[in-house]
């Protein structure tokens, strides 16, 4: 579904932001991107639906290079939930839900049946929450009109930019035992970027380890626990989960 081949970016800087990085997700799949600040996940996250154009290399989905799409096109085809979800203010949380569909052209019963179910998947049902607007649900809820919104249109591709990264340690729990329960049911090849370790061991089948644009290690995280590539890959797990296996 997703694939990267030695893909390099650059914004004029020395050293690249990618440099070579490859690797794939494929249907069904979580990949968590991981790393320390400036490593490039977030870029290469924004290359998939073309918020960003790489320099050279591959970036494919659906079998194709992206940089031969169209892209409006190709994102409404992309699901993408952000950090604080970024919902319309002055929507309402039905409205919100059904952005994309409206720009797809689906009828208006086929937009409002799909906002209901998807707002009953989220735990908020529509007839409760549906009127409302953000400013009057919680962190939590507004992420989960984030998700409701990027599944509105169904797409096989899901992309998640530190998604729960500003929610309370209580609320991103929730979260992500919401998600492991919505990827299991939905069957999404997702994409998924967090700065946190213990995030992309939980959530991700596979996790690739960034560093200076490139992944240092790819596999699940027992593999990665079990035999790290490198000294890097070592001393990184060691520092972000204190007591795993050296």
């Amino acid at each position: 579904m997703i694939e990267f081949r030695d893909v390099r970016k650059s914004f004029g800087e020395a050293r690249p932001v990618l440099d070579g990085l490859s690797f794939s997700v494929a249907e069904g799949e979580t990949l968590a991107l991981v790393g320390p600040s400036g490593c490039g996940k977030t870029t290469a996250l924004k290359l998939v639906n073309r918020l960003l154009d790489h320099d050279s290399g591959e970036v494919r989905v659906f079998g194709r290079d992206v940089r031969g799409e169209d892209p409006i096109a190709l994102r409404r085809r992309l699901g993408y939930v952000i950090q604080e979800a970024g919902l319309f203010p002055h929507w309402s949380v039905k409205e919100n839900v059904e952005a994309v569909p409206r720009l797809l052209g689906w009828k208006q019963a086929e937009r409002h049946a799909r906002s209901e179910e998807l707002l009953a998947l989220v735990a908020l049902p529509a007839a409760e929450y549906g009127e409302r607007r953000p400013r009057q649900l919680s962190g939590g809820q507004r992420q989960r009109v984030g998700v409701a919104r990027a599944l509105a249109a169904d797409p096989p591709v899901l992309l998640m930019d530190e998604p729960f990264g500003a929610l309370d340690p209580i609320a991103r729990r929730s979260m992500q035992k919401e998600f492991l329960d919505w990827k299991r049911r939905l069957r999404k090849a997702v994409l998924l970027v967090t700065h946190d370790l213990r995030e992309a061991f939980r959530l991700g089948d596979r996790v690739a380890i960034l560093d200076r644009g490139k992944a240092r290690q790819t596999g699940t995280p027992r593999e990665i626990l079990a035999a790290p590539a490198d000294d890097f890959v070592r001393e990184f797990v060691s520092d972000e989960l204190p007591g795993a296996p050296p």
